[in-house]
């Protein structure tokens, strides 16, 4: 415990801000968004390369045309993502810094491949693979925000700043009072 009370539980810069970029990579929250993204890159490539494989030749002219635009623009989506997350990866396991992955991230581009489909276009494809598609929006939706986190200046919390802590000692004041 700090001298106002405070558990120091992370590891602190001089400035006495905590630095989110780093934390991030070595976080439960990173393992789960990989495995999730990870997966999802997986499970759209078996897909394609089977089941919508067979589906696609199904189709009439003008739905044949919107599946391979809208799986060709998931494909797209999903690469960009795994891009990121494997470079987020490298930093966790030490094969570069943060920094050294921001210069990297210049070749991943994760604006502008986002909901490009429109509704009624997507109800001409495969359920299967319009479920594909939302959850590829979703994966890359959050990994832009993260990923805006990352990137922002500034973006350092500090213990003083930190409201979870100050909630978090607000209850423990208030449960020790009780004794």
């Amino acid at each position: 415990m700090l001298e106002d009370g405070k558990t120091d539980k992370i590891k602190k810069t001089d400035s006495d801000a905590i630095d989110f970029a780093e934390r991030f990579a070595g976080s439960a929250m990173f393992d789960k968004v990989f495995r999730e993204g990870m997966g999802l890159v997986e499970e759209t490539a078996d897909y394609l390369d089977g089941p919508g494989r067979d589906e696609s030749r199904d189709l009439d002219r003008k739905a044949s045309l919107t599946y391979a635009t809208a799986s060709m623009r998931l494909t797209t989506r999903l690469m960009q993502v795994a891009s990121w997350l494997l470079l987020q990866r490298a930093v966790k396991e030490g094969e570069m810094t943060q920094a050294q992955a921001g210069d990297e991230r210049h070749r991943v581009r994760l604006e502008g491949i986002g909901r490009g489909e429109r509704d009624e276009d997507l109800r001409q494809v495969p359920a299967a693979l319009g479920e594909l598609i939302e959850r590829s929006f979703r994966i890359h939706e959050r990994i832009l925000r993260i990923d805006h986190q990352l990137r922002s200046p500034g973006y350092l919390a500090t213990a003083e700043d930190n409201p979870v802590e100050d909630q978090i000692d607000r209850l423990k004041a208030a449960f020790s009072s009780q004794d």
